[in-house]
């Protein structure tokens, strides 16, 4: 049952119109100001206020204007009545809060299509009002899923910067160094780098397609085979008729990889990798490229050259083979894996840095080592951008032969 609040300093007006709104099955209440209207909508806010708009003291429209301030959950709708029939004075109430107007005499069928007509729309607001809390009580919901679920990526992100367990390491005439900068909470870039038996290491550098949690769950699996805690469940590594660990031919471990891939695994996901394997006394450096950017060598001269001849991903075709390729590092040359976060960074304008920026940078380079480098990369690379927040993931291994300083070997 709607409750109505009838406001009018005449006692016969609220009479009359109690008596026809109360035989149409209304709950009335009567105020013979607004003020004292002012007193009953504070108390109990009415579904709707049908005040006479010249009253002494506050005006039914000045009753109007207050009640619209009234801090309340529940909509009242406020129809006016009034001898006026001018637009402009209608214009007015409307643009002040009022919802309807009777002009008087009041007409009983005019007064009744007008209640009709606020229960009509009084249902739509309860409607919409109840539908409103559905979608807060869902978003409500959702943002606590969504804070859950960004508790559990900050976690997964912890555990993936974990596969790196020393961004830079020494080896007897080489130094290793690792960037991985994930462009959201996880990635599906992975690096990194193992003992491979006396005076060899190996590194290498992956990038599975795709982004975030599927991606960054099968890097996870990938880190698995080729594990430098564990020599034995490392494929690139194998034991020679002696029993000493060495290095199996990255283009074989690539093959391989590609193998397991495709029968052990049941996913859609590829990824591109370049793995290399360095002799520590000889400098000799051996590698395979399957579909990753081309690794590059920067002589102790500065001269950078791109390296390799590209190679099918890994898991997308099943008997794929790839290049042996090698190369001979002398003192002071630096030999580095680049995802394609690097090349393939946009500026502002859209142009990626592509082969030649990225060689202009890396020179630009010259003077940092080791870590510092890699860090010094992420900021050039932020300058080309001109953003930090990079829309691919950016990761990058630099093995720097015969870069001999104070630090003892590992």
């Amino acid at each position: 049952m709607q409750r109505i609040l009838i406001v009018d300093d005449s006692r016969l007006q609220r009479r009359i119109m109690r008596t026809m709104l109360e035989r149409w099955g209304y709950d009335v209440t009567e105020a013979a100001s607004a003020l004292d209207a002012l007193d009953h909508v504070k108390a109990n806010m009415p579904d709707m206020l049908i005040s006479d708009w010249m009253m002494p003291g506050m005006t039914g429209l000045d009753l109007c204007q207050k009640l619209r301030t009234l801090a309340h959950s529940k909509y009242c709708y406020f129809i006016l009545v009034t001898s006026k029939s001018e637009k402009a004075a209608i214009a007015r109430g409307l643009e002040d809060g009022a919802d309807d107007f009777l002009t008087k005499p009041v007409n009983a069928s005019e007064l009744h299509a007008r209640i009709a007509a606020g229960e009509r729309i009084l249902a739509m607001q309860d409607e919409l009002r109840d539908k409103n809390q559905v979608i807060g009580d869902t978003l409500a919901e959702l943002q606590t899923l969504y804070n859950a679920l960004d508790n559990d990526l900050i976690e997964a992100k912890k555990l993936q910067q974990s596969l790196i367990r020393d961004r830079s390491r020494r080896f007897d005439t080489a130094e290793v160094s690792l960037l991985l900068r994930s462009a959201g909470h996880v990635g599906g870039d992975l690096v990194g780098y193992f003992p491979a038996g006396p005076n060899q290491i190996g590194i290498y550098g992956i990038d599975v397609s795709g982004h975030g949690i599927s991606s960054a769950l099968m890097t996870a699996r990938l880190a698995g085979y080729l594990s430098s805690a564990e020599p034995e469940q490392n494929i690139a590594l194998m034991r020679t008729k002696t029993g000493q660990i060495a290095p199996r031919a990255p283009n074989t471990v690539l093959a391989h990889l590609n193998t397991l891939v495709l029968e052990e695994m049941d996913t859609d996901l590829y990824f591109t990798m370049a793995l290399a394997v360095l002799d520590l006394a000889t400098g000799h450096l051996s590698f395979a490229q399957g579909g990753h950017p081309h690794p590059i060598l920067q002589t102790a001269n500065g001269k950078i050259s791109f390296l390799g001849n590209g190679g099918m991903p890994l898991g997308l075709l099943p008997h794929a083979s790839y290049d042996a390729c090698c190369l001979q590092m002398r003192q002071g040359d630096q030999f580095y894996i680049l995802s394609d976060g690097v090349s393939e960074c946009p500026d502002i304008n859209g142009t990626l840095l592509d082969d030649a920026g990225t060689e202009r940078l890396l020179l630009s380079l010259d003077t940092a080592k080791g870590l510092d480098k890699l860090d010094l990369l992420v900021w050039k690379l932020a300058d080309h951008a001109s953003t930090t927040e990079f829309p691919d993931d950016v990761s990058a291994v630099l093995l720097e032969f015969g870069a001999i300083d104070s630090r003892s070997a590992s």
